[in-house]
């Protein structure tokens, strides 16, 4: 049923230290609108409430804002309400950068949603997004991604109907032709099968070698126009030469008139890094199951072998714990009347979401016969509001409820240390969740924490006195100490955000950060001692922009991120020679405030996330931005 209403929102760059939006809400329905109040949620957040003109501010949680109109004001049937708002913390840069959901609170109480459209930009022209992706050239006519370490094959006139293991191929051998097989017809439900276990008259069959002297993760393919030999060492070796079978057979049948399948030669791979992540916010926006499955199947194809799932944030903390019911209840649950209020994208009905013990099974069972290995995030000490909401007896009731807030807006959003229920709370969240991830890391976030919080709070004073440190981060530091002697007690090693080292950091052995802000960190880092992920965000984080313009969407805090740029990225970048054993290898961030569809999560997620996957497998000699953009376009999406 089409809204009854609509809010339209331009921007204009002068008018206010960061420019000024322009609210038109239009009434289409048969009634007027009197005494109401309307609600938006927005990244471009309020900070002065009375740099607004026509219209009343009442109050602003992080995202969402509130206003009321002036006292009387009545929109009739046609008509429409305009105000402005100029006290912004930061100016729009992109279509992104309005309204994403909005609602009305009538005079009854009942909310209506409203409907919302994109930022317009005035004052200037809003130029159209360009093309970021050229056509591309091959040198050699196969559809390879990422592209192999080496290759030396000769293309072949035509190709196999199928590929078929040999007589003789182990049950094991078997299954991984069954699941790559199942893989394929995932990804391409109209495609035709690159596989088949029963030998086929036109197909070709594909004999196995267990040789312990091909690379870990690694295969050798070595192609005939009678058979194919597949070389390997472990299972996940096994998998990913299928996996470039699968790609080759398609690439040939899919464009044979730019795409061939090998008649001879070998093709000899392994991965450059052991660590090829992707992470992805699951808090901002909810992932159904067969979404997060989807995209471990997109991770498989590309030869990604880490899924970091971000399963707790401000928003809502979306993993069960039995111990803990109402994480699940109260802390997922965002609504208008709800104790979380609406956040990105969040409308006039109530939203929650969250994944049971047995989803949770059920998905690292899927990842691992994939080899994709699940790094759980719960993202602590701060980014935790959902969480105190939920469990109000881990905060200091003596600390005053707005003593500081968080980069995005959140009052008093992280985990006290100087609570002692909160160790109770993460033994009892551990215990959990190692039952549930068999992977060595536990991901603890310990990112974004304000410098300022816990400074008002007197049993935070107290600890500090009687441990003899001062100020936020050494009192971060001191948790998270503790929260690494809990994981290594429990068997695992701590993952982290780069601000885990800050205040005195924790011990480097066993601890694995993660460089996001900048490329620099992530050197600073293994200085320190700590082995490094990189995923810095002015190259993998794929919710920024990918290009200047005003109309392409996105967030825009870490610049402007091209196709082309995260492709040519090198994250090793001036690491010394001494150091790069201790970079670990590279991860793509989906943070999900910008992705309110499918559509928007496939348009700033792709082509960056194939382009992740190559830097993280192919030797840095052997990239090619145009040979991968002319296969890039093959590449399955969610």
């Amino acid at each position: 049923m089409e809204a009854a209403y609509r809010l339209e929102t331009t921007w204009n760059p002068e008018g206010g230290p960061n420019g000024r939006f322009t609210f038109s809400l239009f009434n289409l329905s048969d009634e007027a609108l009197t005494g109401f109040k309307l609600v938006y949620t927005s990244l471009t957040r309020v900070i002065d409430p009375k740099a607004c003109e026509n219209a009343v501010f009442l109050r602003r949680n992080a995202n969402f804002h509130e206003f009321a109109p002036p006292a009387g004001l009545s929109i009739e049937p046609g008509a429409s309400w305009i105000f402005t708002v100029s006290g912004l913390h930061r100016p729009a840069k992109h279509c992104t950068d309005g309204a994403k959901s909005a609602y009305v609170t009538l005079a009854d109480g009942k909310h209506v949603a409203i409907a919302v459209s994109d930022l317009l930009l005035e004052g200037r022209v809003s130029e159209p997004p360009p093309v970021l992706l050229p056509e591309g050239r091959l040198e050699l006519p196969f559809a390879l991604q990422p592209w192999p370490a080496e290759i030396d094959v000769i293309p072949g006139d035509g190709f196999p109907v199928v590929l078929y293991p040999a007589e003789g191929s182990s049950k094991d051998e078997l299954t991984t032709v069954s699941t790559a097989l199942a893989l394929f017809r995932r990804l391409f439900e109209s495609g035709h099968a690159p596989f088949n276990l029963s030998v086929s008259p036109q197909g070709r069959p594909v004999r196995f070698a267990h040789d312990p002297s091909v690379a870990k993760e690694g295969y050798k393919l070595t192609f005939s126009t009678q058979e194919v030999t597949l070389a390997y060492s472990d299972a996940a070796g096994r998998q990913y030469g299928l996996t470039s079978l699968a790609q080759l057979l398609h690439g040939a049948r899919s464009e044979p008139n730019r795409f061939r399948f090998p008649a001879s030669g070998t093709i000899t791979d392994k991965p450059r890094y052991v660590w090829r992540g992707c992470h992805l916010d699951v808090s901002r926006q909810f992932y159904p199951v067969a979404d997060l499955k989807r995209l471990i199947d997109i991770l498989a194809w590309l030869k990604l072998n880490i899924f970091h799932w971000h399963l707790t944030d401000d928003e809502a903390w979306r993993l069960e714990i039995k111990a803990y019911p109402t994480l699940t209840t109260t802390g997922v649950l965002r609504g208008p009347d709800e104790p979380l209020l609406p956040q990105l994208g969040n409308g006039a009905e109530p939203v929650g979401g969250f994944y049971s013990q047995d989803d949770v099974r059920d998905i690292v069972a899927h990842a691992a016969a994939l080899s994709v290995e699940i790094v759980p995030e719960i993202d602590i000490p701060g980014h935790n509001s959902a969480t105190l909401i939920a469990l109000p007896d881990l905060t200091d009731g003596q600390e005053a409820p707005d003593s500081y807030h968080s980069v995005q807006g959140y009052p008093n959003n992280a985990l006290n240390p100087a609570v002692p229920l909160t160790y109770e709370f993460l033994e009892k969240v551990f215990d959990e969740m190692v039952e549930l991830f068999p992977s060595e890391y536990i991901h603890i976030g310990g990112d974004e924490v304000a410098n300022g919080s816990w400074l008002a709070s007197p049993l935070a004073k107290k600890l500090m006195e009687q441990e003899g440190i001062s100020g936020t981060f050494a009192l971060q530091s001191y948790f998270l100490k503790r929260i690494k002697d809990m994981l290594t007690a429990r068997g695992r090693k701590l993952a982290g955000w780069n601000e885990v080292a800050h205040g005195g950091g924790i011990a480097s052995k066993d601890s694995l950060l993660m460089a996001w802000e900048n490329p620099q960190v992530g050197i600073d880092l293994a200085k320190q001692g700590y082995e490094v992920v990189m995923t810095p965000g002015q190259a993998y984080y794929l919710d920024m922009v990918q290009a200047e313009a005003f109309q392409e969407p996105g967030a825009s805090w870490a610049g402007t991120v091209p196709p082309a740029h995260t492709y040519g990225y090198e994250a090793e970048g001036d690491f010394p020679e001494e150091l790069k054993d201790k970079m670990k290898g590279v991860q793509a961030c989906i943070w999900s405030e910008h992705f309110l569809s499918r559509g928007y999560f496939n348009r700033l997620v792709f082509p960056r996330l194939p382009a992740i996957a190559e830097a993280a497998w192919t030797p840095k000699a052997k990239k090619d931005w145009h040979r991968f953009s002319a296969i890039v376009p093959l590449s399955p999406k969610l």
